[in-house]
């Protein structure tokens, strides 16, 4: 069980029967963000999810050497692929060229999930991540995999970033083999995948969660769209759209777009995942969420449409913030609730008297016959790891990438800077360190599920110490980084294998300080909210008695909210009235 959940930390973000559970991806280009780094966030939620960090060292092989293509989901070994001579490091999902991919799963049409391929999603990310140095030369490889191999999964988007560029790229399989009456494999079916590739125009923000946001797409011209014939072609500057030759035809096969309909009109979206109510309220919400967080004025019409009230609203794939985004805003996009719309997950009965923004499973529910929801936010309890890739192309590669990674629930986590140029993993953080049902007291994972387990008992409280800590350690780490630029990069002049060894050490460090914080925070909440009380404190210290005896003086007992007070009279009062 450890080893299988080993091999599935990476991606488990298969939807069960409702998409409710899943990843969710935030994308920044290089003119969106204030410092003019390239950013993508990358949420993997799933209930059986373990957060570690992951590092695949760069390796020379050679000339035969066959390499084994595992299934991320399950662990089975799918078959075998001829390796490359040499592959780069990969820290998490982000490789030693400050290129990063990552994920969410949209599912699509069910029928389309059985493609008889080799390739599934996972392979896809950490294969191309060993074989490709930027974004364009990823979508090449890619598309290569997916020709010779064939594809495994079902419908999948995935963020593909690099120091300069960002894409998003969405495929889905074929389903099980289509023949004729005769037995022969009907024309335009293959194990492949239907695909298309978007470059996200610079100046803007992007963001997917589980359900496929590509629509119409320009058509092949040779220069700034190209079909996968044309592959080679995605290294000139000016092409921004790439799709697999037989994404529309094969639709117009299936019978998923008319056949006489004209192509230029053709939306992958559409025809491949269609948008349902669930697709709406429990996906494309947090990309509404995220964008409604960076442009208001924009997004607030259309707040209807993420609550799948009108499904015809569909808001952009792209947008421009209002301001340049600061890396510390990227992270806080990560640590939404849904505050202050109509979906927060604070103001209803379900928050209990502390405002907890967090609801157990399972998502739908029925009362006197009607079903009802709970809402899915993008900060979610059961995430595994979470992370705010950053890609500055004014750095040297190692320096330049950083992984800002964090385990459990990010509304309650902390990001830690893993340069993209280590060369070891943080113990705290290693796999092996714990498992989802071995606890570590050692493990990043169980340091931080402790407060966010304390922290939901009484939320509104505990919060705004954690939020404290992360503004306190997240913001010393940005300007610890800028402050050693100039030293880093005379070592990197130096020695580049010393600036790896350095920045290895600083990554191992900054885990472990953080670690230590968590576990004196944990202590503190424990200590000031127990029992329900609230212990005064003096400049840091709790307040004690001037006895031998170390007691504190008399805690605070705060009320409940005057509307928790209200609903529980609603719901009880006669029985509990008080008799004079």
């Amino acid at each position: 069980m450890k080893k299988l959940l080993s091999v599935i930390l990476i991606a488990v973000c298969t939807l069960c029967g409702e998409k409710v559970s899943g990843c969710t991806n935030f994308i920044i280009t290089k003119g969106a963000s204030a410092d003019g780094s390239c950013m993508v966030t990358y949420a993997a939620d799933s209930h059986t999810l373990y957060g570690e960090l992951y590092f695949r060292p760069a390796a020379d092989y050679p000339a035969g050497t066959l390499m084994d293509v595992i299934e991320w989901d399950t662990g089975r070994k799918l078959g075998q692929i001829p390796q490359v001579a040499h592959t780069y490091s990969v820290v998490g999902n982000m490789n030693e060229h400050q290129l990063t991919i990552a994920e969410t799963t949209y599912g699509g049409r069910a029928e389309l999930e059985n493609t008889p391929g080799l390739i599934d999603y996972g392979s896809l990310i950490y294969i191309t991540l060993q074989r490709a140095k930027n974004a364009r030369e990823a979508i090449h490889v890619m598309c290569e995999l997916l020709n010779a191999y064939g594809y495994h999964s079902s419908g999948e988007s995935f963020s593909i970033v690099d120091p300069n560029e960002a894409w998003i790229f969405e495929l889905i399989g074929k389903g099980a083999e289509m023949k004729d009456a005769k037995g022969k494999t009907v024309k335009g079916w293959s194990n492949g995948a239907v695909w298309v590739a978007r470059r996200i125009p610079d100046g803007y923000i992007s963001g997917h969660a589980n359900q496929a946001r590509i629509t119409t797409f320009p058509l092949r011209d040779g220069k700034t769209s190209i079909s996968s014939k044309e592959i080679t072609k995605i290294y000139l500057p000016t092409v921004e759209t790439v799709y697999a030759d037989d994404v529309i035809s094969f639709a117009k096969l299936k019978g998923y777009y008319p056949k006489d309909a004209p192509d230029a009109q053709f939306s992958f979206c559409d025809a491949y995942a269609p948008v349902d109510f669930s697709a709406a309220r429990y996906c494309e919400s947090r990309v509404w969420m995220a964008f409604y967080r960076c442009n208001p004025e924009l997004m607030a019409p259309y707040e209807d449409y993420a609550r799948g009230d009108n499904l015809n609203n569909r808001f952009p794939l792209w947008i421009k913030a209002a301001k340049k985004l600061e890396l510390r805003d990227v992270m806080l996009l990560m640590r939404d609730h849904f505050e202050g719309t109509s979906m927060d997950m604070t103001k209803d009965l379900g928050a209990g008297p502390y405002a907890c923004p967090y609801r157990w499973r399972p998502m739908t529910w029925e009362y006197n016959g009607k079903e009802y929801l709970h809402e899915r936010a993008t900060a979610t309890q059961q995430t595994g790891f979470s992370f705010v890739a950053q890609s500055r192309s004014d750095l040297p590669d190692g320096f330049g990438g950083i992984l800002w990674f964090g385990v459990d629930d990010a509304g309650s986590n902390c990001y830690m800077p893993m340069f993209c140029g280590i060369t070891k993993v943080p113990y705290e953080l290693q796999e092996g360190n714990g498992s989802l049902v071995d606890y570590s007291p050692t493990a990043a994972f169980w340091k931080f599920t402790k407060v966010s387990q304390l922290a939901y008992s009484r939320y509104s409280d505990m919060i705004k110490h954690i939020n404290q800590k992360q503004d306190e350690l997240e913001n010393h780490f940005i300007a610890d980084i800028r402050d050693m630029q100039s030293k880093v990069l005379k070592i990197y002049e130096s020695n580049p294998q010393k600036m790896r060894e350095y920045l290895t050490e600083y990554s191992n460090r900054a885990a472990k300080q953080v670690c230590e914080e968590w576990d004196h925070l944990f202590e503190y909440l424990l200590v000031k909210y127990n029992d329900g009380n609230v212990k005064q404190e003096k400049e840091g210290r709790f307040l004690k008695t001037n006895t031998e005896i170390p007691q504190c003086e008399d805690p605070e007992h705060p009320a409940y909210p005057e509307r928790w007070y209200k609903m529980i009279v609603d719901d009880c009062g006669k029985n509990i009235e008080y008799k004079h």
